[in-house]
């Protein structure tokens, strides 16, 4: 099962209050964001085109820690940017696992090596590796020569030493059913991560390169080709069951953006971290003031070909819960 038990119960439990307290939003993740530099360039990402006075900036652990707690969040994303450069990472996420928040590092992979002893396994922490194909893909898309190797050595040392391992892997328009295949059966049967998340690529504004992102239809054609042959019940995705049927287009969602906020050294995201229509000081700021219905496909054409996780596996995981059929499923993994 690519999610743990317990995590799989803490969530179901946090669900289970927030319906009986009749809260109407709330969120599943909060990717927070500490800070936005990184020591790659990738011409799908549009984090790093800020001005150095922002990449130059760091949420303090004060900051990071007292959001998280804010939002009453079960799990948190750490991304950026590349987190493993803020020097106080390690200390952010001890925190976190502290007060018992489910922790996934996200990471390019760089710097793992270097890093790692400064981390301990527990079942509160993941690191997420991102890959976005096999070697000569995947060193295309982060613009830089020998990442792959790099990546699936570090994926090795941290399974080595205990650590649970996540992969992140986005798909463009230069993917077809075969490049998704193929990175998918590495990950889970040769270097046997333990869970695996997938993305239809999103255009970012600030994105150097804005000629490949795919559109719904893309999306739907290259996800039902990809998972056609069954492939998609043997590989450890950490996906509710019902995400991975919208990717195909055997469901649809409206975006449910408040699912997954995103905290940065701007403040809370409006609507989404893939958006930036301004910012809230709090949490309660930003789930009060935001005007949700004015996003999605049909609402804002900025949304139009949008099918990322951050606003649509939150619809996944909502009808899950309102459906035992859906819920039985999700809880034995079968996708």
């Amino acid at each position: 099962m690519p999610i743990p038990v317990r995590q799989n119960l803490k969530v179901a439990s946090y669900l289970m209050r927030q319906k009986l307290a009749r809260k109407e939003k709330f969120p599943l993740i909060v990717e927070l964001e500490p800070l936005f530099a990184c020591n790659l360039s990738c011409p799908g990402c549009g984090k790093i085109q800020y001005p150095t006075e922002v990449l130059r900036k760091r949420l303090t652990v004060e900051e990071a820690v007292g959001a998280i707690e804010e939002s009453g969040t079960p799990m948190v994303s750490i991304a950026g940017g590349e987190p493993l450069l803020h020097p106080q990472i390690e200390q952010i996420v001890k925190e976190l696992i502290k007060r018992k928040r489910f922790v996934y590092l996200c990471t390019n992979s760089i710097l793992l090596k270097r890093r790692i002893d400064r981390f301990e396994p527990s079942p509160y922490f993941s690191w997420v590796v991102h890959l976005d194909g096999l070697k000569e893909r995947h060193d295309e898309a982060v613009d830089r020569a020998g990442v792959f190797d790099t990546a699936v050595e570090a994926i090795r040392l941290a399974k080595d030493k205990g650590f649970r391992v996540t992969t992140n892997s986005t798909f463009f328009t230069t993917d077809s059913p075969k490049t998704v295949r193929e990175v998918l059966d590495f990950l889970n049967d040769e270097l046997e991560v333990d869970a695996m998340m997938i993305s239809p690529a999103y255009a970012y504004e600030k994105a150097p390169d804005q000629d490949h992102f795919l559109g719904v239809r893309q999306t739907r054609d290259l996800f039902q080709s990809a998972f056609g042959d069954g492939r998609r019940k043997k590989w450890r995705l950490n996906h509710t069951p019902l995400f991975l049927d919208f990717l195909e287009g055997k469901v649809d969602y409206q975006c449910t953006p408040w699912g997954i906020p995103s905290y940065s050294v701007f403040g809370w995201q409006r609507p989404c971290y893939l958006m930036g229509d301004g910012y809230a000081k709090t949490y309660k700021e930003l789930v009060e003031t935001t005007d949700w219905s004015k996003y999605g496909r049909g609402r804002d054409p900025r949304c139009d070909n949008c099918m990322a996780h951050c606003g649509y596996e939150p619809s996944a995981v909502l009808a899950t819960t309102r459906s035992l059929k859906e819920s039985l499923r999700a809880a034995v993994g079968t996708h």
